[in-house]
């Protein structure tokens, strides 16, 4: 299965059970883990966990 028809089968359960308020919910929460795990080896560590 590959990672694109992962998306697309996900985004069709939001569709049917009428859960659009879900994908910002979970574009964000995924946008922050990935900040949090490319910025842990960077110069710019130390400025983001002042984010936080």
């Amino acid at each position: 299965m590959s990672k694109l028809s992962l998306l697309k089968e996900f985004w069709e359960f939001l569709r049917v059970r009428k859960m659009y308020w879900l994908a910002p919910i979970i574009f964000i929460l995924l946008a922050l883990s990935l900040l949090i795990v490319f910025a842990q080896s960077s110069a710019v560590a130390p400025f983001i966990y002042t984010l936080f």
